[in-house]
């Protein structure tokens, strides 16, 4: 099948205040947002100037003042499903939020508690449980899965623990916590 040559789509016009504040609010209905994710989806729609950025800022400064948008509460909310549903680390969800554009204190302030009492042994074990991971028989398998648990974002002393308790080798895992305690040579 042969794909035709048409003519290049040529960007859509760019949206009056009032319409961008309805794309905003379409947006946030379909998902909580941060103010940076949704300055980055509204960048489209408007002047590739400072009039376009002016209104993107007004718009979401009217957001802001109806609590259709704030920062801590995307944050907290976040946090809390990464943690509950998906079982992720502390590590994990600070730099996912580092990526939607939140800013580090508010991370902080959010992050931080959430985990306070949380036990990242247990935690990381129950990601385990959530992934439905077999003891491990031998190293590539325990490898593979300690390379689950950092990616998930526990620290290696919690990946260990869990790994112990979901019964791997020891021998295995000595193996394993001594190559990463071993200082890189290729530095």
């Amino acid at each position: 099948m042969a794909w035709s040559k048409g003519k290049p789509k040529k960007p859509p016009a760019p949206l009056d205040e009032a319409k961008l504040y309805e794309r905003a609010l379409h947006a946030l209905g379909r998902r909580m947002m941060s103010v940076a994710e949704l300055k980055r989806s509204l960048r489209r729609r408007v002047e590739p100037d400072e009039a376009g950025e002016a209104k993107i800022n007004r718009v979401v400064a009217k957001l802001k003042e109806y609590q259709f948008l704030n920062d801590t509460r995307y944050a907290t909310e976040y946090t809390r499903l990464r943690q509950t549903n998906q079982k992720f680390g502390k590590r994990r969800v600070q730099s996912e939020l580092i990526q939607r554009g939140v800013h580090g204190d508010v991370i902080a302030a959010t992050v931080t508690p959430a985990y306070e009492d949380v036990s990242e042994v247990e935690l990381a074990f129950q990601h385990l449980q959530r992934k439905r991971a077999k003891p491990p028989k031998d190293e590539k398998e325990t490898a593979r899965l300690a390379g689950r648990l950092a990616r998930a974002g526990f620290s290696s002393n919690a990946v260990f623990a869990a790994l112990r308790r979901l019964k791997a080798d020891a021998a295995v895992l000595e193996a394993l916590e001594a190559a990463d305690d071993a200082p890189d040579s290729d530095l």
